[in-house]
């Protein structure tokens, strides 16, 4: 057999013929090297033009870029494991051209190791796989007149300017049909697939070409090929450098606009060029922007009422009474509290508590109660307007119906497909990767193993929880106070203050390195779960990882709003956490400032971290490749190898972009009635991210592979989830974390007779009578505190409750006091919570999800589409078939006529 001769990187297409003679070594080495010619890439010199976007003809568009290591010159391996290298990437790169992609190689100019394979689609491929995928090109021009809007003479003062970036024409568009080809609106066959969509076909291409096949098992996808080390990088090409135009005429010079015009700092106050931003990096990127700008844009509103609250807190301050007792010292001054724990801590005077008091002023007021139930409202506001945006942006986007006919299965998907099952649908046999039983194992063995870190997380913030119980003990023995102490640090560092910060900074900590372990785990489960397709896949890896963050993030706020200071009993009956740990109690004036300190930590060190980890790291690493590189040569660097040398942007893309602003999205809503600035900051930081993630994008990484999207994907119902809760979370906030409701309860009710003893309704008196009496005397051994009675004759202390004083008949019960603020509370949740979600339901239905000029334009569309490929048809075959039927008619006229004479 002549077989032997055929090197491994025949495709498979390619038979052997069997011979009876075998063939001489010449002829076998000579037929050899003519099919390498015929099947490998060839390799050209680079001709010194650093920002060419063309193989070295000129004509053939660089559509993608792959980078592999010579074999030849790897030391690091043996050498039986860089041939399988070799012969794995020579049998992909001729199945390449099989496939009917054109390679050029060129050496590196910098490393001479390194080698850049330029891959280049031809039209007929274009063609073919654009039918393909689906994808929806040009048809005609959009022929509907819109309307300007009342406000464009505004909206124009923040635009970029078009005459540097100009507006991109619409289009009806259509699913591309190669015998369709005449209608689609082409002028230019070089420009009707613009280079997005063709770095896009041809990533769909090297995703399922094989390279090898084992164990009758095909191995295919140049994400494999990257995991195992064959190649270094894959990529699609910049058009320019962003610091300069092109020195190619030919060359748009994208790249450069988008910094000029969008990533720069100098346009933080303009709005995005969306279209133009979709057109370079594709939908998907894209709709982040329009996501991120919208939302941008309606927490302008937030912010301005989020600081009219907050001034008019400022403002009232000091018309608050309950604080002004705090710090009187014939008042607060006069009043002895308990110790807050055993043994160690001591007496203390409850002016030590007054900056405190002071400052919860400003957030524990009425302003607060009102930006509460407008944040109700202006979080459905923004899911309903968003959605109106969103639609608009499918139909503008061509992604209207992309789910159903452009969305291609996973080559991890295909590649495990070895079960045959039956479609009910079809009738028709098809494969799966896994049968029923296999998949129930499959979510099953998923389920378990979030719930498990969902767990852990739950651990480690029960771990905080003993931290904050015993380190309170340090503390309290350590800033010892004394009530006759004139310090002025005994004013801001009290037991509470450090426990509070040193706490919120180790679980920053916490929430930080468990992040890191979580996201590798998060991946590793969804990879075993096999998802159909990448939208399947993304939804199920930002549910994982929105369940875990909301655990990390938001646990430690749970525990501050509802749980801290709940149940601690009283001095002479302390409730203990696990049999051992006394548990928290929270400043007289309630725990609403601490959770406020608690959020400011998390969502400030948070912001800090990111910006670090995304932005400074990137640059980093770039500055020291540009630094290595120019000290090794001063060579000219064409462009393929200067975007190889930039970041890769990851797998999964935007995702944490996603997810830091979907966590930032849960801290302005959930428990905004805690810090009304909190929309306020996250404006600040938006405004900040967006030209941060655009300079990132733009001058830092690698350009992504365009992908469509035709919405923001489990974010939404996220956020829908996130809304209904937030009104949850602020009226229990309002209820029981702060203390507007006992107060109310005090001016309407127990200020005056008969509980009171007021002519009229007042706040006066409003501390003494929320400060239970305990005596001293009927304090337990295991609580007695150390310190001796040295506070004269008293015998008595207060502490934070509404209890009968001793001596009465049910002394240290709860009193009537408590249980008129406890229905008072229950009763404020029920309507506040109904009112907000009535007002919710009546903006939802008010408000729809698509707009009438949308569907118009949708309409429009589909009937241009039904014209121009189908009607035209059907004329076409009316008209043929009227010809044969003519020619019938006349057969049988001719059949039936009497025969001349």
């Amino acid at each position: 057999m002549a077989c032997k001769f055929l090197d491994r990187c025949i495709v498979r297409e390619w038979f052997c013929i069997p011979m009876l003679l075998p063939l001489p070594k010449a002829n076998m080495l000579f037929l050899k090297n003519k099919i390498r010619s015929k099947f490998c890439c060839s390799y050209a010199d680079f001709d010194d033009k650093p920002d060419s976007l063309f193989f070295n003809d000129g004509q053939r568009r660089i559509d993608f870029v792959l980078v592999y290591e010579d074999e030849s010159k790897k030391m690091t391996h043996k050498r039986s494991d860089r041939k399988k290298q070799k012969r794995k990437r020579q049998v992909y790169e001729s199945n390449l051209i099989n496939n009917g992609l054109q390679l050029e190689a060129t050496r590196s100019v910098l490393d001479e190791k390194l080698i850049f394979v330029k891959v280049h689609a031809p039209w007929e491929v274009l063609c073919m796989y654009a039918e393909v995928m689906h994808i929806k090109l040009p048809l005609q021009p959009n022929d509907l007149k819109t309307r300007d809007s009342a406000f464009n003479w505004f909206s124009r003062l923040f635009r970029v300017d078009e005459n540097i970036i100009k507006p991109e024409q619409e289009f009806f568009t259509a699913p591309f049909q190669k015998e369709h080809l005449s209608n689609f609106y082409i002028q230019d066959k070089d420009t009707f697939f613009n280079p997005a969509t063709r770095s896009r076909i041809v990533h769909f291409i090297l995703s399922r070409v094989e390279y090898a096949t084992k164990n009758n098992v095909k191995k295919f996808g140049i994400n494999k090929l990257l995991d195992t080390g064959i190649y270094k990088a894959a990529f699609p090409l910049h058009d320019s450098s962003f610091r300069h135009l092109s020195t190619d005429p030919d060359c748009p010079s994208e790249r450069y606009l988008l910094y000029r015009e969008w990533a720069h700092p100098k346009n933080i106050f303009k709005l995005q060029p969306l279209d133009f931003i979709r057109k370079y990096y594709g939908e998907k990127i894209g709709i982040y922007f329009a996501w991120l700008g919208f939302y941008t844009n309606m927490l302008i509103v937030a912010a301005v009422v989020g600081v009219g609250c907050f001034l008019y807190g400022c403002l009232t301050k000091d018309n608050c009474t309950w604080s002004q007792e705090v710090c009187d010292p014939n008042i607060g001054g006069n009043i002895i509290m308990c110790p807050q724990c055993d043994k160690v801590c001591t007496y203390w005077n409850l002016t030590i508590t007054c900056e405190s008091s002071k400052k919860l002023c400003i957030f524990d007021s009425f302003g607060t109660l009102v930006f509460a139930v407008f944040m109700g409202i202006w979080v459905t506001l923004f899911l309903e307007f968003w959605k109106r945006r969103q639609a608009e942006l499918e139909y503008e986007w061509d992604t209207v119906e992309y789910l159903e006919q452009e969305e291609q299965v996973r080559p991890e998907y295909e590649a495990r497909c070895t079960h045959v099952v039956m479609n009910e649908i079809t009738q028709q046999e098809e494969h799966v990767p896994y049968t029923a039983c296999g998949k129930c194992i499959r979510m099953t063995f998923c389920t378990s193993a979030v719930f498990f870190w969902i767990l852990l997380i739950i651990a480690s913030v029960i771990g905080i929880i003993v931290y904050r119980l015993s380190v309170f003990l340090v503390f309290s023995a350590m800033l010892s106070q004394h009530i006759s102490g004139t310090e002025t640090i005994l004013k801001y560092l009290t037991p509470q203050t450090a426990t509070s910060v040193t706490a919120s900074l180790i679980s920053f900590i916490v929430i930080m390195v468990l992040n890191v372990i979580y996201e590798k785990v998060a991946i590793l489960i969804t990879d075993f779960e096999l998802p159909r397709t990448q939208t399947d896949y993304e939804n199920s890896l930002t549910t994982k990882m929105f369940l875990f963050q909301f655990v990390n993030y938001y646990s430690s706020c749970f525990y501050i709003a509802f749980f801290k200071g709940r149940f601690v009993g009283h001095p002479g009956n302390p409730v203990y956490w696990l049999g051992k740990y006394r548990n928290e109690e929270c400043d007289p004036g309630g725990c609403l400032l601490e959770l406020t300190t608690q959020l400011a930590i998390i969502v400030g060190g948070k912001a800090i971290w990111n910006n670090i980890q995304e932005v400074l790291l990137p640059w980093v690493k770039n500055l020291i490749g540009r630094y290595c590189a120019a000290t090794r040569s001063e060579k000219v660097v064409p462009r393929w190898e200067q975007d190889y040398h930039l970041q890769p942007i990851g797998k999964l893309g935007l995702f944490y972009e996603y997810l830091e602003m979907v966590i930032q999205f849960g801290f302005v809503t959930l428990f905004v009635a805690s810090f009304p600035l909190a929309p306020l900051l996250a404006l600040i930081n938006n405004m900040l991210e967006i030209r941060l993630d655009a300079w990132k994008l733009t001058t830092q990484f690698r350009r992504m592979v365009t992908q469509k999207a035709q919405d923001i994907g489990a974010w939404q119902p996220i956020m829908q989830g996130i809304a209904i809760l937030a009104v949850v979370t602020n009226a229990m906030i309002i209820a029981f974390t702060s203390d507007m409701i006992p107060r109310l309860v005090y001016y309407w009710s127990f200020s005056v007779p008969p509980y009171g003893s007021h002519s009229s309704h007042t706040m006066k008196g409003y501390i003494n009578s929320t400060l239970s009496v305990f005596n001293i005397s009927d304090f337990k051994n295991a609580s007695k505190p150390f310190s001796p009675s040295w506070f004269g004759n008293q015998t008595t202390c207060r502490y934070r409750d509404f209890r009968y004083p001793p001596g009465h008949q049910h002394q240290y019960e709860h009193n009537i006091y408590y249980w008129h603020v406890i229905a008072a509370k229950l009763a404020f949740i029920i309507v506040m919570e109904h009112v907000i979600y009535f007002v919710k339901f009546i903006i939802s239905y008010v408000i729809p999800d698509v707009s009438q000029k949308t569907k118009s334009k949708v309409k429009r569309e589909k009937y241009v589409t039904q014209k121009l490929l189908h009607e035209n048809d059907l004329k076409v075959v009316k008209k043929t078939m009227g010809k044969i039927a003519d020619k019938i008619f006349k057969g049988v006229d001719s059949a039936f006529r009497p025969k001349a004479e």
